[in-house]
């Protein structure tokens, strides 16, 4: 190895270690793949390919028994993101990523940069972005610093989206008091391209040029990869440093320079810079090509004085990427982002080493192997404990006596003015959903739906988890959040093709946090194989607990899902809305009155006890592919799935979409209206005596009409609901 730099191998101390966020075990692994004491750059290079953000090395061992083939999956997991065959030489490319941390400390640049990180996965593939949708954890809304955390993501996922043109098109909020410490922002999107244009990461080609485009190099986001695999102390706001600083514009230039180099022959490889930003980036790059790599540091497009190798490769500037170019291919390249104002250096090569190198001022600051920092990083089977000992942990009282209810009617006002259940009016109003002139239902439906620009075809995507339901039984909770997508996408007249996921989880060194993740993803799985519905990209977000709230608080289970569908004809789309008066009602699924972890007992009643509803997943797929042939066959007028708040719910939601009332005679006590058992549709349809089919649960309950929700004993009006509905941000937010 050449002359060292400034920092040598004896300023690397136990404290200096630590700092890094390895083990004393680690720290050997380090010193036996090099065989020596590392220098500072090397040392930190290893902290955050090794973090649990990089690495997953908690959670590797599990995420490998995911299904993530199917017929029409071109690539799962792997990559910067998943692809799905859409016919036609098209494919959709999309990805799920957390950026929950820094939204905690910086929550306006936190999500900001959430959102601009997740498009660059998605169009560093050769994609256009058509889509964003996002899910959002935040804690109790009388928590003193929550709704300047609201306010603040909600601005950053706006004033990204909006400006970079890409349309945020739905999502989920959430609120519960485990999140008060460490709130979750978890950002989707989803892009568009042909099948023979699609770019991998493998980095290939002895002598192959290097280069970087976008940004230039700051000190933001230094650490932000282990800063997201740690727990939070008292010391939060020291971090701020950590979080990242987006510019919207400078990614919309990003992304039309990028495609149009993409139209060309030159790319060999490419790939974002993102989490860990040079150092992950060149290490994947290199490593899915089995090569070697050699970069100048003194090429680094850097824009503060004095920065080192250690600060630049650790930097997690936003709007940057890497790439391998064909030989002679770099003053085209460079001609097309100078045409884009950005920056463009040639950075490196590629070697045939196995070795990452860096040189700076004319020496050798680093030499690693490759294989130690990616393929052989560490991976950990954590212990963790039975279902048995998880529900003795978890302390979930049984459901036992439930409280009567006096007034459905009252009990309806009240759910719909609920965090949970309240409109979403204030937030989807900051964000623009119909740039692209593609988005054809936002927020507000089952599933959002966006066309395919210039053809009959559309995309369906949902987002959704229940966290109460994974905290009280891990494995069924993880059934459930897949199986809700898989009705979303099919309510609104979509096949459902493949997910992507956010798994975001507390300290995995506690074995009853490990036992959720083992049941969560063990209940994922199952409901994927059943559903014929894989995973093809995801993301896992470790250490989301805070000691800083006092007693260590985690946050509740919440393995986000995504999911992605496909519809042959948008113009058979379903929606939520009564369209007209005196159609019949209908309930696809059976009414059990599963009141275990329902809205309606923690809302009105104070009480998250009971087992979580159950998932029949034969069921759930025979009712979806029921409910798509009744949309296809154009024999319903609205559709809706039955979830959060039960069946009263679900009829008020498509009561308000539609402006029209109706009335109910099969509503009878609290079970039935606010059950929340799984597998459940409501349609609506003028052609009811035709709709019935040979073993399908179907139950007529009442008429569309009127302007209130009218049933026996009880008559809300709908102005009465709506006013409900509207209160909550509107009343949080003036306050």
């Amino acid at each position: 190895m050449g002359a060292r730099m400034t920092n040598p191998a004896s300023a690397i101390t136990p404290e200096v270690v630590a700092q890094h966020g390895l083990s004393e075990e680690e720290y050997a692994r380090v010193l036996y793949a090099l065989g020596r004491e590392p220098n500072l750059v090397e040392l930190g290079i290893f902290s955050v390919m090794w973090s649990e953000h990089c690495s997953y090395k908690s959670s590797r061992f599990h995420l490998k028994k995911l299904p993530t083939e199917a017929p029409w999956v071109i690539c799962g997991p792997g990559e910067n993101a998943g692809i799905i065959d859409i016919g036609d030489n098209q494919a959709a490319i999309f990805k799920m990523e957390s950026h929950n941390h820094p939204s905690y400390i910086e929550p306006y640049q936190g999500a900001a940069t959430g959102v601009g990180g997740i498009l660059r996965d998605v169009f560093t593939m050769g994609a256009r972005p058509v889509a964003n949708m996002n899910a959002l954890r935040f804690g109790d809304p009388k928590h003193p610093k929550m709704k300047h955390l609201v306010q603040g993501v909600v601005a950053g996922i706006g004033g990204y989206g909006n400006c970079v043109g890409v349309p945020t098109v739905g999502g989920e909020t959430n609120f519960h008091k485990a999140y008060d410490g460490n709130i979750l922002v978890n950002a989707m999107t989803v892009g568009v391209a042909e099948q023979d244009k699609i770019f991998y990461s493998a980095a290939t080609g002895l002598g192959n040029p290097i280069v970087y485009v976008g940004s230039k190099t700051g000190r933001d986001g230094i650490h932000g990869a282990t800063m997201a695999s740690a727990d939070f102390g008292e010391d939060i706001e020291e971090k701020r440093p950590t979080v990242q600083v987006g510019d919207p514009f400078v990614e919309k230039l990003l992304i039309e320079a990028c495609l149009e180099l993409m139209a060309t022959d030159a790319i060999v490889a490419i790939q974002d810079m993102g989490a860990a930003g040079l150092t992950s980036s060149s290490v994947e790059m290199a490593t899915n090509g089995k090569a070697g790599i050699i970069l100048d540091m003194d090429k680094v497009p850097c824009r503060e004085e004095g920065m080192t190798p250690y600060e630049m490769m650790l930097s997690e500037s936003q709007e940057r990427m890497l790439m391998v170019l064909k030989p002679g291919k770099e003053a085209m390249a460079e001609a097309i982002f100078h045409k884009w104002e950005l920056d463009f250096a040639v950075i490196g090569e590629v070697t045939d080493t196995g070795h990452m190198v860096l040189t700076w001022q004319g020496e050798t600051v680093c030499d690693i192997p490759l294989g130690p920092l990616a393929e052989d990083a560490p991976q950990y089977e954590r212990p963790y404990v039975t279902p048995e000992e998880y529900k003795v942990w978890a302390n979930v009282a049984p459901l036992g006596d439930v409280p009567e209810s006096a007034d459905i009617g009252a009990d309806l006002l009240k759910l719909m003015a609920s965090p949970d259940l309240a409109s979403r009016r204030w937030i989807w109003e900051q964000y623009d959903s119909q740039v692209g002139a593609d988005t054809l239902q936002k927020s507000g439906g089952d599933a959002a739906v966006v066309r395919i620009h210039g053809t009959q075809k559309a995309l369906a995507i949902s987002t959704d988890c229940t966290p109460r339901y994974c905290y009280a039984d891990p494995y069924e909770g993880g059934k459930q959040a897949v199986a809700e997508t898989y009705r979303n996408i099919s309510a609104v007249g979509a096949t459902p093709l493949a997910i992507t996921n956010c798994l975001n989880f507390a300290n995995p060194q506690r074995p009853e946090i490990m036992a959720q993740i083992v049941g969560c993803l063990a209940g994922m799985g199952d409901a994927c194989r059943a559903l014929d519905y894989p995973i093809v990209s995801g993301n896992v977000s470790l250490y989301n607990e805070s000691k800083a709230t006092g007693g260590g608080s985690a946050i509740l289970p919440t393995p986000a899902i995504g999911g992605v569908g496909l519809m042959a004809d948008h113009e058979k789309m379903a929606t939520i809305g009564f369209k007209a008066e005196g159609e019949a009602i209908f309930v696809i699924g059976q009414n059990n009155g599963h009141l275990g972890q329902s809205l309606w007992l923690r809302e009105l009643h104070g009480r998250e006890d009971g087992a979580a509803p159950a998932v029949d997943l034969a069921k759930e797929r025979t009712h979806a592919e029921f409910v798509r042939k009744l949309i296809d066959e154009a024999k319903v007028s609205a559709v809706h799935d039955i979830s959060d708040g039960g069946l009263i719910v679900a009829l008020t939601e498509m009561a308000l979409a539609g402006g029209i009332g109706c009335v109910v005679e099969e509503i009878g006590d609290q079970f039935t209206a606010f059950g929340e058992d799984q597998a459940r549709y409501i349609v609506t349809s003028s052609v009811a005596e035709t709709i019935q089919a040979a073993g399908i649960p179907m139950t007529r309950i009442g008429t569309t009409g009127g302007s209130a929700i009218k049933g026996p004993g009880f008559d809300v009006g709908l102005a009465d609901l709506r006013e409900a509905s509207d209160s909550f941000f509107r009343d949080w937010m003036e306050a």
